[in-house]
């Protein structure tokens, strides 16, 4: 596969471009720029002028604001195939988040002019970008009603279904490996949690054996761990 390719490639993975037409996808990887982010690289600050948007060709960059406090609230974690910094792009807003390299990463960047100059070009483009909003918003809400609502073996228990199903398959039942990509303070921040406290909800979740740990691996129990995160459903 060419360098080419494998850009084209990266863009068909990536949820922003899903259901794009080829011609589309090949309008893009033509003013598309590869990257390589070194370990602690900051891509992007809160408050920068959102001129591109880049895809996460390997790697984990993290996406995360500062407080007032200076505390660090990691928002999320991007990895191969995600998007990052295409609400601004969108919008014309500047940064809301700073995007920081984890690891050695890649990616492919798309300024803000080309890009809609491609989507006036290619609707189908515009399309796909509408349906990419609109799941990011249920996701949103979903994460809202979690923090709300929910215990936090709950919340665990629910981030732990969406990680199963992201490895697996929608359809994943019966036990299912996982690989926790992320540290047990960067999941308390996105479950809106102390780590002690989520400590405390990882050992409840393996005493309902829900979930048995060797480090960061986890084997799950996908029917005890849905009993969990609807137990305490409103």
């Amino acid at each position: 596969m060419s360098r080419q390719d494998d850009v084209i490639a990266v863009l068909a993975d990536c949820p922003l471009f899903q259901g794009s037409s080829a011609d589309g996808l090949q309008a893009l990887g033509a003013i598309a720029t590869p990257v390589n982010w070194p370990p602690g690289t900051l891509i992007f600050q809160q408050g920068d002028a959102s001129e591109f948007l880049a895809i996460v060709q390997s790697g984990r960059v993290r996406l995360s604001i500062t407080t007032a406090g200076g505390r660090e609230l990691i928002l999320r974690n991007a990895t191969r195939g995600a998007v990052i910094g295409e609400m601004g792009v969108l919008d014309h807003e500047p940064r809301s988040a700073d995007a920081t390299a984890v690891t050695a990463s890649q990616g492919i960047v798309i300024h803000r002019k080309p890009f809609e100059r491609e989507m006036e070009r290619h609707p189908l483009l515009a399309a796909t970008v509408i349906r990419y909003l609109t799941t990011r918003l249920r996701e949103t809400t979903f994460q809202l009603e979690s923090v709300a609502l929910y215990s936090l073996a709950g919340r665990l228990a629910r981030f732990l279904l969406a990680a199963v199903k992201q490895a697996h398959g929608a359809k994943a039942s019966g036990r299912a490996r996982l690989t926790l990509e992320l540290g047990q303070s960067e999941i308390a921040a996105i479950l809106g949690a102390s780590r002690p406290k989520l400590n405390r909800a990882f050992a409840e979740l393996a005493e309902r054996g829900a979930i048995t740990r060797h480090d960061r691996e986890l084997d799950c129990d996908v029917a005890k761990l849905t009993d969990i995160a609807e137990a305490d459903e409103p």
